[in-house]
């Protein structure tokens, strides 16, 4: 508990230290001393450090809220904190919420609370006495961004794509275990993560995304093409004879192997946006022998029609809907997220797939 309260105590210092840099900057402030507050008040809350200030000779205070987290559940309590506390006792002074990175969606929400921000990468947005103290750092903290990914890595993806088929459900973690293939103590974690975030709410019946647009941003934003063997080849069937061939190979029936429309084959069952020259593919092993006699497929150092890759997450030949017999396709989660990184049509196939089939109300 000592090394606890110790490292917490660094923590603070080193925000304290942030500040100071931030505020040495103005020349029309002068700094009188930033220091941790003194006593509990009332219920027990205080600010973690309060910043003495004088601005053309006119005394000022900045009531500063540190946390180790600056997620929005966190960050949310804290604002409430910090308002109570300046409204109760001290109205002239001017509430600063600080944390290790503090996420645009957080910088928005600080705004609208009326309350200044400071992350400990360089952001920051302060307005007290006539002064306007605002710094923007591209990119996000490399913390933040472990965390993110971590959260879209397979095994969570399995989680997050079961609910976001039906976003407005409430889930139960073992139901989630079970339908996933995931383990009781990976879905809970990844339900921790979505609640931190405020993606999902916990309700008596279960987990419910709240924000299912926003999770699916992130998601998008932090999308990758997933790990595995990509392969070129060329078909020599074009049209009804292409069509009728791969919906028979991809057609489910019970047997050996898998394969399933991708990308921008995907997209012209599930949202016709725009048609390319090549047709893509996920499959296992034997899907992918499944299409290559199906297909006649030849290997292709260039000239290709046909992209299959073969995936190390086999999660993704589950995700799958069927808008038509045979055409078995990437469901429209991983079908957005694929066309996104697919260039500049890809983007454009992406937003119009987006608002066909992955709207959401708020």
């Amino acid at each position: 508990m000592l090394k606890v309260v110790d490292a917490m105590k660094e923590e603070v210092a080193r925000a304290g230290e942030a500040l100071r840099r931030l505020l040495e900057k103005i020349p029309v402030l002068q700094i009188e001393g930033i220091e941790a507050e003194a006593g509990a008040v009332s219920g027990g809350w205080r600010p973690d450090l309060i910043a003495r200030l004088l601005v053309d000779e006119r005394p000022h205070m900045l009531i500063c809220e540190y946390k180790p987290n600056g997620q929005p559940r966190y960050a949310r309590s804290a604002l409430l904190e910090l308002r109570d506390y300046v409204a109760q006792r001290t109205p002239q002074a001017t509430p600063v919420f600080i944390a290790p990175y503090i996420s645009p969606a957080v910088r928005q929400l600080c705004e609208e609370k009326h309350v200044g921000y400071l992350d400990l990468e360089g952001n920051a947005r302060i307005a007290f006495d006539g002064l306007f103290i605002e710094r923007m750092v591209a990119g996000k903290a490399a913390t933040v961004r472990r965390e993110l990914k971590s959260l879209f890595r397979p095994k969570s993806a399995q989680v997050l794509r079961i609910m976001l088929r039906e976003p407005s459900r409430a889930w139960r973690v073992t139901e989630l275990s079970k339908i996933s293939g995931v383990s009781l103590g990976h879905v809970s974690n990844v339900r921790a993560r979505l609640i931190d975030q405020e993606w999902a709410r916990a309700s008596d019946d279960g987990l419910v995304l709240s924000e299912p647009g926003a999770l699916l941003n992130a998601w998008q934003d932090s999308y990758i093409a997933p790990p595995g063997k990509r392969l070129w080849f060329y078909t020599p069937l074009h049209g009804s004879a292409f069509e009728d061939a791969a919906r028979s190979a991809l057609r489910a029936e019970g047997g050996p192997g898998r394969a399933v429309f991708a990308s921008f084959s995907a997209a012209q069952w599930l949202a016709p946006y725009a048609r390319t020259g090549t047709h893509y593919f996920f499959a296992d092993e034997e899907g992918l022998r499944k299409l290559q006699a199906a297909l006649k497929l030849a290997p292709a150092s260039k000239g290709e029609n046909v992209v299959i890759t073969v995936p190390k997450d086999s999660g993704l030949l589950a995700d799958t809907i069927e808008p038509a017999p045979g055409a078995v396709c990437t469901s429209p989660i991983q079908t957005y997220l694929d066309l996104s990184i697919a260039g500049e049509r890809g983007s454009e196939a992406a937003e119009h797939l987006r608002q066909e089939r992955l709207s959401w109300p708020k």
